[in-house]
């Protein structure tokens, strides 16, 4: 196992700058380091992997020497940038990708293709790839800097770095507001038995879903971080009506589809989406979002969406349903909350069987 805050260092030594992330529960506490020795290192949080390759792109070109850390689902969506940008351009700059490991049976389901296929699409990205180093810092950072001047690729091991906490300047207070299960009980009871497709984002929204709303019928979106509110269109589309239940992170993930959504938003479809804001990436380490900066609502509201107040407690919460239950069209909010703490997790076949939620 790395030393991680020697490895930090070292990355710094060595003259690299910036580090582009998209968060993953193998690369926690190196991004945790990251975020707690900010001046060593600049930590650039990113909405998706193709914001973060395309950024390390620029920082490359400028002169600066950038690191790209994501997982390996989070590749598929940096592929045209590789190989439109990087590859034409001859672009070299180190990313680490976390392989995630898939056993049959495990709840995961989105790891199941890429636990085996990973090394065919660096290939088919037309990289080579080594495993980071686990024992020796020095080591490691040799194998970073090989990247400077190839087009190679490093794969992480889950268990790679030493534990790290963040420290308390950088923990988030969320104590005034409810948990998100609150909000996902009051759910469960204004909605049981109804008619309606709840689509839950990937991440620990689902997996409280699954403990909190046993009485709705609910999509459980294991994977395609950022596609929840998609999904709900094509069901809206299809004449369901549809409550999507989506988070900070996953809305600036793929926020075209506001654009879209708000195209088709009007008496003939049925779609509100929930954004349960908790300001971190609770899944993945409990990092900080670095999302202050967004307007939820007035973004929403720009791609035609009816807008309810910013909702922080659960009265204002129960009354805005009221109003969204006569209404039609495409209608959000933005809804202040604290995250539990890890909760059950479907099972792989309840995940994949939640799909009947739609033919119901």
């Amino acid at each position: 196992m790395l030393d991680t805050d020697k490895f930090i260092k070292k990355l710094r030594s060595a003259g690299y700058t910036h580090c582009c992330v998209v968060p993953c529960s193998f690369s926690k506490h190196l991004i945790n380091a990251l975020i707690n020795h900010e001046d060593d290192l600049e930590y650039l949080p990113c909405a998706s992997e193709a914001v973060a390759c395309s950024v390390a792109a620029g920082l490359r070109m400028s002169g600066m020497r950038p690191i790209v850390i994501v997982q390996s689902s989070g590749l598929t969506n940096m592929v045209s940038c590789i190989t439109s940008l990087l590859k034409p351009y001859r672009i070299y700059f180190p990313i680490i990708v976390s392989w995630r490991t898939f056993l049959e049976g495990d709840s995961e389901i989105q790891h199941a293709h890429l636990a085996n296929k990973l090394p065919d699409l660096v290939s088919a990205c037309g990289y080579t790839y080594q495993i980071l180093d686990q024992n020796a810092e020095d080591n490691a950072i040799s194998q970073i800097k090989g990247c400077e001047d190839s087009h190679k690729m490093l794969l992480l091991n889950k268990n790679t770095f030493s534990s790290i906490k963040l420290n308390n300047q950088h923990q988030i207070d969320l104590s005034k507001y409810p948990k998100r299960s609150e909000y996902l009980e009051l759910l469960n009871q204004r909605y049981h038995k109804r008619d309606i497709v709840f689509v839950g984002t990937t991440g620990n929204t689902s997996r409280e879903m699954y403990s909190f709303m046993p009485d709705t019928s609910n999509f459980y979106m294991a994977g395609n971080m950022g596609g929840a509110l998609s999904i709900g269109l094509g069901a809206a589309k299809a004449g369901r009506r549809v409550i999507v239940c989506g988070g900070d992170a996953e809305f600036v993930m793929h926020m075209g589809a506001l654009a879209t959504t708000g195209r088709y938003a009007n008496k003939a479809m049925n779609l509100t989406y929930l954004l349960f804001d908790n300001e971190a990436n609770a899944s993945t380490g409990g990092q900080c979002t670095y999302q202050k900066h967004v307007n939820y609502r007035e973004t929403a509201l720009s791609c035609n969406a009816t807008v309810s107040p910013v909702i922080d407690n659960l009265d204002l919460f129960s009354t805005t349903l009221s109003v969204f239950d006569k209404e039609f069209g495409f209608k959000f909010s933005h809804i202040k909350a604290k995250y539990d703490g890890d909760m059950p997790r479907a099972t792989a076949d309840e995940i994949r069987a939640s799909q009947l939620a739609f033919s119901i």
